[in-house]
This record gives C-alpha cells, structure tokens and sequence, in this order.
C-alpha cells in the first residue's frame, strides 16, 4: 500500500483544527454582511428623518400668517425641517443636512379638485376653485458610515418632498 493513502485517511479523519478553518471562512462574509445591514439601516433611518422634516416644515409653513411676513415664515420653515427648531443654529436630523438644501415652494391650485397622477385619488377639494399649497422639498447627500461609498456603488442622494394644503392666507 502507497504510504500517501494512509497519510490521507489520517488527515480525513482528524478533526483539530477543524473550527478554525471554518471561522476562517466564514467571519469574512459575516463581517461583509454585519456592515451591511448596519448600512442599510443607517440609509434607512436618513430617509426616515428627512421624510419627517420636510413634512414638518411644510406642515408648519401651511399654518404661518404669510400676510405679515412671508420671508420669516419661510426662514423658520426650513429651520424646523432641519432641525425641529424655530431658531436658527439647532443641530441637524441628519449630519450634514442644512437649511440651504431645503426648498418651499408656495402656488395657487387653480382648480376645484387636484387628481394625483399616480393614484388617481383627489388631493384636495375647494368650494371656490382655488386651493393654496405649499411644497418643501430637499435633496440631501447620504454619506453614511462609509460601506457604500467603500463597495463602489457611487453617491446616494436622499430625495423628499411633501404637500400640504395652506390654511388661512
């Protein structure tokens, strides 16, 4: 008999060592997988935070007495869509999102009932035909821990936008 065969079967059969190389294996592909679900929810969570503040912003933007002045209403907006604060210098929601990346857009709807395209569904009624809205909207650069810009998968920008309907002037 070939002495290599007996070497072979003795190696086959031993098992020290044997966890080592299996964690060797698999800890590469865990650790991948580990960073990634913080990642995702890292994006998750930014979206979530805008989402929140340019429906702040608008909702408060909608109630303001524009009459008065309509530049203050606008300034502190944006600053509650930032940072959830009426004054200016707050911390932001999310790091690296500030006032300058929001923008509120003031228009008259002219027409009794405004259809939304994609559902179809009536967004707003008015007896007179005209309805006032106000949009916020922001377009903010995800920077993240660093895992998606480290794969190769380029800059990801979180976009938002809410509608609300102004009531009053």
């Amino acid at each position: 008999m070939w002495r290599g065969t007996t070497w072979l079967k003795r190696f086959w059969g031993d098992e020290a060592g044997a966890a080592l190389v299996e964690m060797t294996l698999i800890t590469p592909l865990m650790v991948v997988l580990s960073a990634g679900v913080f990642e995702f929810s890292s994006i998750i969570h930014s979206k979530l935070l805008v989402e929140a503040g340019v429906r702040d912003g608008a909702r408060y933007f909608a109630r303001c007495d524009k009459g008065s002045n309509f530049a203050a209403c606008e300034t502190v907006g944006k600053n509650i869509a930032v940072t959830g604060q009426a004054a200016s210098g707050g911390t932001a929601r999310v790091i690296g999102w500030a006032v300058g990346d929001v923008t509120i857009a003031y228009s008259k709807q002219i027409d009794v009932t405004v259809i939304d395209v994609d559902t179809g569904e009536e967004n707003y009624r008015s007896s007179s035909g005209v309805v006032n809205v106000v949009r916020v909207s922001t377009d903010y650069a995800y920077s993240g821990t660093g895992l998606w810009s480290f794969l190769g998968f380029g800059d990801l920008t979180l976009s938002a936008s809410h509608d609300e309907r102004v009531l009053g002037n």
